[in-house]
Protein backbone atom coordinates (compact mmCIF):
# COMPACT_ATOMS: atom_id res chain seq x y z
CA UNK A 1 0.00 0.00 0.00
CA UNK A 2 2.87 2.37 0.75
CA UNK A 3 4.19 1.97 -2.79
CA UNK A 4 0.79 2.79 -4.31
CA UNK A 5 0.19 5.97 -2.27
CA UNK A 6 2.39 8.27 -4.46
CA UNK A 7 0.69 6.87 -7.57
CA UNK A 8 -2.78 7.49 -6.14
CA UNK A 9 -1.89 11.07 -5.19
CA UNK A 10 -0.45 11.70 -8.67
CA UNK A 11 -3.54 10.28 -10.37
CA UNK A 12 -5.93 12.34 -8.18
CA UNK A 13 -3.89 15.48 -8.81
CA UNK A 14 -3.92 14.84 -12.57
CA UNK A 15 -7.70 14.29 -12.59
CA UNK A 16 -8.23 17.48 -10.59
CA UNK A 17 -6.11 19.53 -13.02
CA UNK A 18 -7.90 18.07 -16.04
CA UNK A 19 -11.32 18.91 -14.57
CA UNK A 20 -10.17 22.43 -13.69
CA UNK A 21 -8.76 23.01 -17.20
CA UNK A 22 -11.95 21.65 -18.80
CA UNK A 23 -14.09 23.96 -16.65
CA UNK A 24 -12.04 27.05 -17.59
CA UNK A 25 -11.96 26.19 -21.29
CA UNK A 26 -15.67 25.41 -21.33
CA UNK A 27 -16.44 28.97 -20.24
CA UNK A 28 -14.24 30.32 -23.01
CA UNK A 29 -15.62 28.10 -25.77
CA UNK A 30 -19.30 28.39 -24.93
CA UNK A 31 -19.49 32.07 -24.00
CA UNK A 32 -22.08 34.26 -25.73
CA UNK A 33 -19.65 36.94 -26.89
CA UNK A 34 -18.02 36.35 -30.24
CA UNK A 35 -14.70 37.88 -29.21
CA UNK A 36 -14.48 39.55 -32.60
CA UNK A 37 -13.99 43.31 -32.29
CA UNK A 38 -15.63 43.98 -35.64
CA UNK A 39 -18.81 42.07 -34.78
CA UNK A 40 -18.93 43.59 -31.28
CA UNK A 41 -18.73 47.11 -32.72
CA UNK A 42 -21.37 46.40 -35.34
CA UNK A 43 -23.71 45.07 -32.65
CA UNK A 44 -23.27 48.22 -30.51
CA UNK A 45 -23.92 50.69 -33.33
CA UNK A 46 -27.49 51.88 -32.95
CA UNK A 47 -29.36 53.31 -35.89
CA UNK A 48 -32.26 55.64 -35.33
CA UNK A 49 -35.01 55.94 -37.87
CA UNK A 50 -34.46 58.90 -40.15
CA UNK A 51 -36.53 60.44 -42.89
CA UNK A 52 -35.48 60.03 -46.49
CA UNK A 53 -34.37 63.68 -46.65
CA UNK A 54 -32.20 63.28 -43.54
CA UNK A 55 -30.61 60.14 -44.96
CA UNK A 56 -29.88 61.91 -48.24
CA UNK A 57 -28.28 64.91 -46.52
CA UNK A 58 -26.06 62.73 -44.31
CA UNK A 59 -24.97 60.23 -46.98
CA UNK A 60 -21.86 60.44 -49.12
CA UNK A 61 -20.83 58.20 -52.00
CA UNK A 62 -17.58 56.92 -53.40
CA UNK A 63 -18.04 55.52 -56.88
CA UNK A 64 -16.02 53.29 -59.16
CA UNK A 65 -13.27 51.88 -57.00
CA UNK A 66 -11.47 49.33 -59.15
CA UNK A 67 -8.66 47.28 -57.65
CA UNK A 68 -7.14 43.82 -57.46
CA UNK A 69 -7.90 41.56 -54.55
CA UNK A 70 -5.39 39.50 -52.58
CA UNK A 71 -5.68 36.92 -55.35
CA UNK A 72 -4.11 38.75 -58.33
CA UNK A 73 -6.35 36.84 -60.74
CA UNK A 74 -9.43 38.79 -59.60
CA UNK A 75 -10.43 42.42 -59.90
CA UNK A 76 -13.34 44.15 -58.14
CA UNK A 77 -15.31 47.22 -59.15
CA UNK A 78 -17.31 48.54 -56.24
CA UNK A 79 -19.33 51.60 -55.16
CA UNK A 80 -20.06 52.58 -51.58
CA UNK A 81 -22.58 54.78 -49.78
CA UNK A 82 -21.54 56.11 -46.36
CA UNK A 83 -24.15 57.30 -43.87
CA UNK A 84 -22.78 59.66 -41.23
CA UNK A 85 -24.33 60.86 -38.00
CA UNK A 86 -24.55 64.57 -38.89
CA UNK A 87 -24.20 67.04 -41.73
CA UNK A 88 -21.02 68.47 -40.16
CA UNK A 89 -19.51 65.01 -40.14
CA UNK A 90 -20.49 64.63 -43.79
CA UNK A 91 -18.66 67.85 -44.64
CA UNK A 92 -15.52 66.57 -42.87
CA UNK A 93 -15.90 63.24 -44.63
CA UNK A 94 -16.18 64.93 -48.04
CA UNK A 95 -12.90 66.73 -47.38
CA UNK A 96 -10.94 63.57 -46.57
CA UNK A 97 -12.67 60.91 -48.66
CA UNK A 98 -10.27 61.08 -51.62
CA UNK A 99 -7.07 61.38 -49.60
CA UNK A 100 -7.77 59.10 -46.63
CA UNK A 101 -10.91 57.02 -47.08
CA UNK A 102 -10.44 55.82 -50.65
CA UNK A 103 -6.86 54.56 -50.03
CA UNK A 104 -8.11 52.84 -46.87
CA UNK A 105 -10.79 51.04 -48.89
CA UNK A 106 -8.27 50.01 -51.55
CA UNK A 107 -5.91 48.59 -48.90
CA UNK A 108 -8.77 46.70 -47.26
CA UNK A 109 -9.85 45.22 -50.59
CA UNK A 110 -6.24 44.35 -51.45
CA UNK A 111 -6.12 42.15 -48.34
CA UNK A 112 -9.44 40.44 -49.13
CA UNK A 113 -9.75 37.16 -51.00
CA UNK A 114 -12.59 36.57 -53.48
CA UNK A 115 -14.07 33.89 -51.20
CA UNK A 116 -14.24 36.37 -48.31
CA UNK A 117 -16.41 38.75 -50.35
CA UNK A 118 -18.85 36.15 -51.62
CA UNK A 119 -22.36 36.19 -50.25
CA UNK A 120 -24.14 38.68 -48.04
CA UNK A 121 -22.14 37.82 -44.93
CA UNK A 122 -18.85 38.52 -46.68
CA UNK A 123 -20.05 41.91 -47.85
CA UNK A 124 -21.41 42.68 -44.35
CA UNK A 125 -18.03 41.85 -42.82
CA UNK A 126 -16.31 44.14 -45.32
CA UNK A 127 -18.75 46.95 -44.48
CA UNK A 128 -18.33 46.53 -40.73
CA UNK A 129 -14.54 46.48 -41.09
CA UNK A 130 -14.72 49.70 -43.09
CA UNK A 131 -16.94 51.32 -40.45
CA UNK A 132 -14.28 50.66 -37.80
CA UNK A 133 -11.34 51.76 -39.96
CA UNK A 134 -13.01 54.93 -41.24
CA UNK A 135 -14.29 55.96 -37.79
CA UNK A 136 -10.66 55.96 -36.64
CA UNK A 137 -9.75 58.46 -39.39
CA UNK A 138 -12.69 60.85 -38.96
CA UNK A 139 -11.75 63.99 -37.03
CA UNK A 140 -15.25 64.44 -35.57
CA UNK A 141 -18.50 62.52 -35.59
CA UNK A 142 -19.12 58.91 -36.54
CA UNK A 143 -19.78 56.84 -39.60
CA UNK A 144 -22.93 54.90 -38.80
CA UNK A 145 -23.40 52.72 -41.85
CA UNK A 146 -21.63 51.59 -45.01
CA UNK A 147 -23.59 50.10 -47.89
CA UNK A 148 -22.31 48.54 -51.09
CA UNK A 149 -24.31 50.10 -53.93
CA UNK A 150 -22.60 48.29 -56.80
CA UNK A 151 -20.35 45.24 -56.83
CA UNK A 152 -18.69 43.40 -59.68
CA UNK A 153 -16.07 40.71 -59.09
CA UNK A 154 -14.42 39.41 -62.23
CA UNK A 155 -11.49 37.11 -62.99
CA UNK A 156 -8.74 38.62 -65.09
Amino acid sequence: MKKMLPWLITILLAITLIVLAAFLLMNKWFSDSSGNAVNDTVNTVATKSLTADEIATMTSEIKEIKTNLADPDYVVSINFAFQLNSEATKEDFEKIKEIKVKPLIIKTLADAKPQELSGASGKDQLCSKLVNLINDTLPEGKLTQVEITSYILAPI
